[in-house]
């Protein structure tokens, strides 16, 4: 079995009304690469006429977002002329690679409606021959994310990217990282291989759940040692987890603001090159 480093708890930190918990990076683990960020938007009820989620246009290089809605929705539009509103249940996948701009904000519908709103947005970096890479946006709806029961039916698996037994995820990463939420009904059971040169991403998004004997409630991230491959996961509750495992680049990760590059002489040619307009240019 693979035994527990540490248990990450979340971190408050709300973006202008954006309920926001923020477990990936803290004080006390920069990263599970190639995992770098993660964003838990919610849960929060919207009223009428609000002004929906806060990310207007703003720049990214040399890294990708994988987003998940589970309530609520998220309309994505960039320089590239991809322009998609993604609802409850659905996923989104961006590649920034040598450059874009992107905003994400709430649907007109959304805004003026209101109503429950839990988003999460994971990012991912990039190994460096892939750095400047073709940007690629692609958005899909529940129902075309392959669902599967795997074991019983008081556990589901929403197959986000990557390979489960026969079972394929719904988008092809650039890199081979498995990403899936996965629900569990209370006495709900899952038992998982993941080989241990392999990191694993683990974030309890709403409930709690027994990881290999430890209970570990939301809005926590659990951090493996990679010394085992079984992990036995048990829900007394309903649960929600985001889970995903990835080979580590083990590259040298610069990061500031919205780039992640592999020196801090690519991070400052990455903000020349978009002051120059090199990231296309932004239509309203």
């Amino acid at each position: 079995m693979r035994t527990i480093k540490k248990i990450h708890k979340a971190e408050y930190s709300p973006i202008a009304d954006l309920i926001t918990y923020s477990p990936l990076p803290s004080r006390g683990l920069q990263m599970i690469d190639p995992f770098l960020f993660l964003n838990h938007h919610g849960h929060q009820v919207y009223k009428p006429n609000n002004n929906g989620l806060p990310f207007g246009p703003h720049p990214h290089r040399g890294m990708e977002t994988m987003t998940f809605i589970l309530e609520g929705d998220i309309m994505h539009k960039d320089s590239g002329g991809h322009e998609s509103v993604i609802t409850a249940g659905g996923a989104q996948y961006m590649t920034a690679g040598r450059g874009l701009i992107h905003a994400e904000v709430s649907s007109l519908d959304f805004k003026a409606k209101g109503g429950p709103l839990e988003i999460l947005q994971l990012w991912m970096n990039l190994p460096a021959r892939h750095k400047m890479m073709e940007p690629a946006y692609k958005g899909l709806q529940k129902e075309d994310i392959p669902s599967f029961s795997p074991e019983d039916d008081k556990v589901t698996i929403n197959l986000v990217s990557g390979t489960w037994g026969e079972h394929k995820g719904a988008f092809d990463t650039v890199t081979d990282i498995l990403l899936g939420t996965i629900y569990f009904q209370p006495g709900g059971e899952l038992k998982v291989s993941v080989p241990a040169e392999r990191n694993i991403f683990f974030y309890i998004i709403k409930g709690s759940l027994t990881v290999n004997g430890q209970e570990v409630p939301y809005r926590n991230l659990v951090e493996f040692n990679n010394d085992g491959e079984e992990l036995e996961v048990k829900a007394s509750e309903e649960s929600i987890l985001l889970f995903g495992h990835a080979a580590p680049f083990n590259e040298p990760v610069v990061a500031q603001g919205p780039f992640v590059m592999n020196s801090e002489a690519e991070i400052r040619q990455a903000y020349q090159d978009y002051q120059q307009g090199k990231f296309g240019q932004w239509k309203h």
